[in-house]
């Protein structure tokens, strides 16, 4: 029985038969067309939307696809905006990378050409970068905006588009909604694709260099690193950006001993090795953990295609090698940070870091014992960046992360920065080898001087049309069918970001939730368990966020620790219905 399909989207399918696509493109829609209109509707039900942050899709032919036509359009309206609030008539500039994915380069010479063609100063990188690099560059360079093609961590059939300001961060208000209603606009004979030559210069390494420099500076132990220059790093690039400049950049730092997964070295869009090159995932580091044994490795790290964001694996007591998760990274990095600042009198009352609404208190803990500010921001790196423009010249970021495995230290990039990171997570285990403790042992004496903190995250894959509808339905189920007690637990507060109203259940009072509005529920329970759900903006995916915050002394036992409020997590999933 054939798939019904609306005369929307056949309508819509026939449009792309015209005179502005290419051959290969109408036989595709011709094919689909005749023989599948399952594919057809996913390609066409609607336009891939240009989120606050820019596309991101599965490559293909359609309005719902990223291919040379929806990136041409999304540039035309990029162009568009900018020439309109250029009031002054000013030379306009912007710079553009790419990743390792498949079309990555192809629609970054898409994008330039649509630029030039609209009298804008291109800048693009002569190979493949990972995002730090496009956030500096567009500083470095004083662009008016960037624009990187990648899908980050998603898998192979996943392209991107992502947009950055002039402050080198990724849109916000007002810009983001503003470049969205121009694209809305435009229609594909709009699209100025006659590039012109003239307006195109392609970037060298003359940013790397000045970037890797800026990198070296933020070092806080660089005598130690000299004493443990040859600890023993493992580094993964996935087949991503990180293949080069990772490596470059540690040795930059003065470590000898880095050894590179030979099998993942090379950049590949397809991602051979891995079924999904997310350093999230257990399964991405195993290649990497494997040279750690056979080489005795004191640390493992793996960057994702972009190289915005790292995977750690570390050493236990037993020897044997587990990964930390995000909020354990982020944790680990803060603290040292804390540490070595007050060491060396560098902190004050004006330094602060950033952390999102659904990563760790830990490092709120950490800030509030040190004497400074923790501010807290929506889910994306562009708020944490937002928060750093706001106080730049008036108070000064020292780091701060999201448990989504990336996070930033110094604020000349505005974006998460695995290189950075890997950096600086490699000078913490030189570090901590200089007190005689092992990352683990370090990891265990945070939890010791504030608490054991456990995060969970547990994610539901939607895909397609039929997906978004029933990630849609469970938000709004949630909303409006609140449990009063989870494991045994009252629900005490309920802070609903869409309508920005944090109601506290003990006394009925309500606050206003002083942050940008956004499709996120957290409900706090009485046994301090912190619920956090939230649909993905990157992938089809329903997220649901576990927070539990427990003594941790000298007679714990972490493992038995985490099997217990593991099992609670999981009773409240079950109840939940989002286990089985």
């Amino acid at each position: 029985m054939r798939t019904q399909i609306s005369q929307d989207i056949i309508s819509r399918a026939i449009e792309w038969l015209g005179e502005y696509f290419d051959d290969y493109t109408k036989a595709e829609i011709k094919r689909m067309l005749e023989k599948d209109h399952e594919e057809l509707i996913e390609a066409f039900y609607r336009d891939l939307d240009f989120g606050t942050g820019g596309l991101r899709g599965i490559i293909g032919i359609g309005t719902n696809r990223m291919n040379r036509y929806t990136v041409g359009m999304s540039t035309q309206g990029l162009a568009n905006y900018l020439n309109k609030i250029n009031i002054n008539n000013d030379i306009l500039k912007v710079a553009i990378a790419y990743d390792s994915r498949n079309k990555s380069k192809e629609f970054a010479e898409i994008t330039a050409e649509v630029l030039s063609a609209n009298g804008i100063k291109v800048f693009i990188f002569d190979k493949l970068r990972p995002i730090a690099l496009l956030s500096f560059a567009i500083r470095y360079l004083k662009c008016n905006a960037g624009v990187v093609i990648t899908a980050s961590h998603n898998p192979k059939e996943y392209n991107g588009y992502k947009v950055y300001w002039s402050d080198g961060a990724q849109l916000i208000a007002p810009h983001d909604k503003n470049i969205i209603n121009e694209i809305k606009n435009i229609k594909i004979s709009d699209v100025k694709f006659n590039k012109n030559y003239n307006l195109i210069s392609i970037i060298n390494e003359e940013i790397d260099n000045a970037y890797l420099q800026k990198v070296k500076e933020l070092s806080l132990e660089p005598d130690i690193i000299k004493k443990y220059h040859n600890i023993c790093i493992v580094y993964s690039a996935l087949h991503g950006s990180g293949t080069n400049i990772i490596p470059k950049a540690l040795e930059m730092y003065g470590f000898t001993n880095v050894n590179i997964v030979p099998e993942q070295s090379q950049p590949d869009g397809n991602f051979p090795t891995v079924k999904s090159p997310n350093p999230e995932e257990p399964s991405a580091m195993q290649m990497a953990i494997q040279l750690a044994q056979k080489l005795n490795a004191n640390l493992v790290i793996a960057t994702d295609p972009d190289a915005d964001r790292v995977g750690v694996g570390i050493k236990d007591n037993a020897n044997n090698y587990i990964l930390l998760n995000g909020n354990q990274t982020a944790s680990i990095i803060i603290y040292y940070l804390l540490k070595k600042y007050k060491e060396k009198l560098l902190l004050t009352p004006q330094h602060y870091i950033v952390k999102t609404i659904v990563t760790t208190d830990l490092l709120k803990e950490m800030a509030n014992k040190a004497g400074i500010i923790c501010y807290e921001v929506l889910t994306g790196f562009k708020y944490i960046a937002n928060i750093i423009n706001k106080f730049e010249g008036k108070k000064f970021f020292i780091g701060g992360g999201e448990e989504s495995y990336g996070y930033l230290i110094g604020d000349f990039v505005r974006d998460k920065d695995a290189i950075i990171s890997c950096c600086i997570i490699a000078e913490i285990a030189a570090w901590a080898k200089s007190q005689n403790i092992s990352m683990y042992e370090l990891l265990i004496n945070i939890y010791k001087e504030y608490g054991f903190y456990y995060e969970k995250l547990i994610s539901i894959e939607k895909k397609g049309k039929k997906g978004l509808e029933e990630i849609a339905t469970m938000m709004n189920n949630f909303r409006t069918n609140i449990p009063k007690i989870l494991n045994g637990s009252r629900i005490i507060g309920i802070k609903d970001y869409k309508t920005s109203i944090y109601t506290n259940l003990l006394n009925n009072e309500e606050q206003i939730i002083d942050l940008p509005k956004s499709d996120v529920i957290q409900w706090l329970l009485e046994d301090e368990t912190k619920i956090t759900i939230r649909p993905s903006g990157t992938e089809p995916k329903i997220k649901f966020y576990f927070g539990i915050k427990t003594d941790f002394n000298n007679q714990t036992n972490i493992e038995d620790l985490i099997i217990i409020l593991n099992e609670r997590v999981t009773k409240i999933a079950k109840e939940l219905n989002i286990l089985n």
